[in-house]
């Protein structure tokens, strides 16, 4: 459903571009999510005008939509959705220096509208885009690479020959997680179902443990480190497998540290920005050192239903919508 937007002006008084936004307009289902026309928004002096041309999809979309997290988004509905984006720069703030119009760029927004055509974001927040990345692969980079790198950091030791599961390891993050840990010399333990096997496999994993047919916690024991992107009974599963200073860091279960046993450490894990560490992980997935793994690109008309598509799984890797079919 399209709704008309009410004609916004800028300081000239020349309509300013209109251009597509998913917002959502109640909590609730897919339902909730509606296309909207909205006027592009003017940048402010330390802001740029970005076109967006992807969008990754993220498992937080349809918990923002459902208000399962009011606390942190504390939203003034119709709300634009999406958390991370690629794109080209329209116009730039009188204080931006360091990226111009025309320039191709990646980010993490840090907060909510990344499904729209147009968005302001502060300067600060970009990096440029590799030039061989495509939009798609770009727009699939920000969150989830940037969730698996610091995952992997929580514990403060080295990961040389210590052993590692992840859980959820075919997803987006997890596919990011099992390149990162085998990178720093772990030897990677990761569940998958049936299916993402042989992926989570050629991804470096040294043993891929399906869920479907084996129980985890009879296959791997003494583990360091536990990575959990899922969530549920794996969790309290996953205590008696820890090593004496193994660690839990989970992405899924809020109450991690509340469900963490006696003597036993669980911390709960929410990315944080850094445009310096996200520029090295772009480079590197465009020179072929880091796999970049899309699971399905769909269009900005799909984006209501892919969210939803997401709550329940999908191909290995992750879901992103082109903005430009």
């Amino acid at each position: 459903m399209i709704h008309s937007a009410t004609p916004e002006r800028d300081n000239t008084s020349k309509p300013l571009a209109l251009g597509r936004a998913l917002r959502l307009h109640a909590y609730g289902g897919a339902d909730s999510l509606k296309v909207d026309m909205v006027h592009a928004p003017e940048p402010g002096p330390d802001q740029v005008l970005v076109q967006v041309k992807a969008a990754g999809i993220n498992g937080m979309d349809w918990k923002v939509r459902e208000g399962y997290l009011r606390e942190r988004f504390n939203l003034v509905l119709p709300a634009t959705l999406g958390i991370e984006m690629s794109g080209v720069v329209l116009k730039v703030g009188s204080k931006v220096k360091d990226v111009g119009v025309g320039e191709r760029v990646t980010a993490a927004l840090g907060g909510l509208g990344a499904y729209a055509d147009h968005l302001v974001i502060n300067a600060e927040k970009l990096i440029k885009t590799p030039a061989p990345l495509s939009d798609i692969d770009a727009a699939a980079l920000p969150v989830a690479a940037m969730t698996a790198w610091q995952v992997l950091q929580v514990p403060e030791f080295d990961l040389r020959g210590k052993p590692v599961l992840i859980h959820g390891a075919a997803g987006g993050v997890g596919s990011f997680a099992v390149q990162f840990a085998k990178a720093a010399g772990a030897t990677v333990y990761a569940t998958a179902s049936t299916k993402s096997v042989a992926h989570v496999r050629a991804l470096g994993a040294d043993e891929v443990i399906d869920y479907q047919k084996q129980k985890f916690e009879l296959v791997a024991n003494n583990i360091d480190l536990v990575v959990d992107l899922v969530g549920g009974p794996v969790v309290d599963k996953s205590w008696p497998i820890l090593s004496h200073n193994g660690v839990l860091v989970s992405i899924a279960a809020t109450d991690v540290v509340a469900r963490s046993p006696g003597g036993r450490r669980g911390v709960w894990f929410s990315v944080k920005p850094d445009t310096a560490r996200l520029a090295t992980i772009a480079q590197q997935v465009a020179d072929g050192f880091l796999r970049s793994v899309i699971a399905e690109v769909v269009s900005f008309e799909d984006l209501a239903e892919a969210i939803e598509r997401n709550r329940t799984g999908h191909a290995p890797g992750k879901t992103v919508a082109d903005f430009t079919r």
